[in-house]
């Protein structure tokens, strides 16, 4: 279980208060608009930032202050952060090793990625030469290949057309699964956080307003979710 007690951070102005829980294998949809806390709770989670008050655990460890890559998490952001000079194989190698410098069983690991992504074939290719779609998958190859239990997204998909992100949530669902994932996905679209989560959680200035089940979330509504409906 993610365990956040009472998380408190004040910070250029803006202030983030919530306690909350997510359950091994479940999968979170953080809905709230621009300037609510989304990215600012990924951020505490990942620890780019630290809370001025309050704890994170994770199995009962607590990891509040712990450095970003000693965590069992793994973040995707909009972007995918690619980098434009490296090839695809060797954007989802970093994953492994910074220095990709990769024994031969770490590169069968990294073509088995892409292969799961549907990128077999791309390895070879820059990120300017790929679809909005196609670099995506780059950065979910390279997340998967981290082998963390917690993924964090923020609005990763954001992007992409509609019939896009449809097809890379189901995607996301689909190898979620397989690899038993803990996922919290940062979104703007309730459709888009019911195709892929289990739960909702409704961000309001820096405030949990609802943390409800997503099933039956539209058969009698909390007043709070009627703008997203």
């Amino acid at each position: 279980m993610l365990q956040l007690d009472d998380l408190r951070l004040t910070q250029d102005g803006f202030s983030l208060a919530l306690s909350a829980r997510v359950a091994e294998g479940e999968r979170v949809a953080v809905l709230g608009p621009s300037g609510s806390g989304k990215s600012t709770l990924l951020s505490l989670i990942s620890g780019f930032t630290w809370p001025d008050q309050g704890r994170i655990l994770w199995a009962g460890e607590e990891i509040t202050t712990a450095p970003v890559a000693a965590r069992a998490i793994s973040i995707l952001f909009q972007d995918g952060n690619l980098f434009p000079h490296l090839s695809v194989f060797e954007n989802v190698a970093l994953g492994l090793r910074p220095d990709l410098r990769l024994s031969e069983k770490q590169r069968v690991r990294v073509t088995e990625s892409l292969a799961d992504v549907g990128l077999a074939d791309f390895s070879d290719r820059r990120p300017a030469t790929l679809s909005g779609g196609q670099q995506a998958r780059v950065g979910l190859a390279r997340m998967l290949l981290r082998d963390r239990p917690v993924a964090l997204l923020d609005e990763p998909f954001a992007a992409l057309d509609p019939g896009l992100r449809v097809d890379m949530l189901a995607l996301l669902k689909s190898l979620s699964d397989r690899h038993g994932l803990t996922l919290i996905m940062a979104c703007h679209d309730l459709r888009d956080a019911e195709r892929l989560c289990d739960r909702l959680w409704l961000l309001e200035d820096g405030k949990l307003v609802l943390d409800a089940p997503m099933v039956g979330v539209r058969d009698a509504p909390d007043p709070v979710l009627q703008p997203w409906l």
